[in-house]
């Protein structure tokens, strides 16, 4: 989408979310700035955090990671959360690899920052992912695919909060890395 299109979405969205939910514009570290976005979300080719931070250092930086390697990386860069995948089979990501919820526990062991699993989480799978220790989760197809997003969302949420509540051991340790 041309930059001034994506910024009039992201304003909109910004307005929509203001007071409600954090807004985080995926790559476009210039479109969250001019909409004032909560956070930007970088993956892992692009933009360094660091470099990212210099321009927006009032806002939350996430970073995508595929294994745990790369989220002690992203935490020594300064990253304020990662987004970990592919978990489940996803069709915005058709063909990739999945790792499966393991990946979020061996995450956990090498990072403390908030961690959220991405690829193919449905209402069906959420729980295998809360459960193996992610903070939350980011969805595209669980929601737009949907008859109804917005059932599709609230069931979600849902179903994260009984897998939470039914969880039958604590969140994985994670090691203590003195960042605040």
């Amino acid at each position: 989408m041309p930059g001034g299109r994506l910024l009039e979405l992201a304003h909109r969205l910004r307005e929509v979310t203001s007071g409600r939910a954090l807004f985080i514009v995926n790559e476009r570290v210039d479109i969250a700035m001019a909409s004032e976005a909560d956070g930007v979300q970088l993956g892992e080719d692009a933009m360094s955090v660091e470099d990212a931070r210099k321009l927006v250092p009032h806002i939350m930086i996430g970073r995508s990671v595929h294994n745990p390697q790369g989220a002690a990386e992203a935490e020594r860069a300064g990253a304020d959360f990662l987004v970990v995948g592919t978990i489940f089979r996803s069709p915005s990501h058709e063909g990739g690899a999945t790792a499966g919820p393991q990946l979020i526990r061996d995450v956990r062991v090498e990072s403390s920052l908030p961690v959220l699993g991405i690829g193919g989480v449905t209402t069906g799978n959420v729980g295998e992912v809360m459960n193996a220790g992610a903070h939350g989760v980011a969805v595209i197809s669980a929601v737009l695919a949907a008859d109804s997003p917005e059932k599709a969302a609230k069931d979600l949420v849902s179903s994260m909060e009984e897998a939470v509540r039914n969880s039958p051991e604590p969140v994985p340790a994670r090691r203590a890395t003195g960042r605040q």
